[in-house]
């Protein structure tokens, strides 16, 4: 299958399989993103996906930054039909606490708001840098199937009938 691919920004790195048995492609960061606990950011890839009709991409966590970071990265869906800058939306849950924010000398390479240099700046501890390069999700391309959808005035029965939340036992 050929997938589309436009560069928006000079920095974003066109995906690619890193083993010819991997369902999934890692999706990098085209900027530098900061994320201090509890908040949640969009990370830009710099790229825009022409994926064809009858699939979507999947965008998932990487199970190393689950695992070794407070970052929680959130499932997404690119439709098809959708062709503006894929975002990964990606949380930070560690606990901020008011008293132990620190003061950190950043890297220069950072940039402020204004286009100029970060320097020193206070940060609450656990606060996560993702650096322009890093590898931060993965992504599927998969196929779609669309329901149809019926109105009816009941529906069958079951086993479970309408047992929802915890219905089967929590432990």
């Amino acid at each position: 299958m050929n997938v589309n691919i436009k560069r928006l920004s000079p920095d974003a790195q066109i995906p690619a399989y890193a083993h010819t048995t991997d369902a999934g492609f890692d999706l990098v960061a085209s900027a530098d993103v900061i994320i201090e606990p509890g908040e949640t950011a969009c990370m830009p890839t710099g790229l825009a996906f022409e994926i064809p009709e009858g699939y979507e991409m999947q965008i998932r966590p990487r199970s190393g930054i689950t695992l070794k970071t407070p970052l929680r990265v959130q499932l997404g869906t690119v439709d098809a039909g959708y062709r503006g800058e894929v975002g990964v939306i990606v949380d930070n849950i560690a606990h901020m606490s008011l008293w132990k924010k620190i003061f950190t000398h950043l890297p220069l390479n950072l940039q402020n708001e204004r286009g100029g240099q970060e320097t020193n700046r206070s940060y609450y501890y656990g606060t996560y840098i993702i650096r322009k390069g890093d590898r931060i999700a993965q992504a599927l391309i998969k196929p779609v199937e669309q329901a149809v959808f019926t109105e009816v005035d009941t529906l069958g029965d079951s086993d479970r009938g309408a047992g929802g939340f915890g219905s089967s036992g929590v432990s």
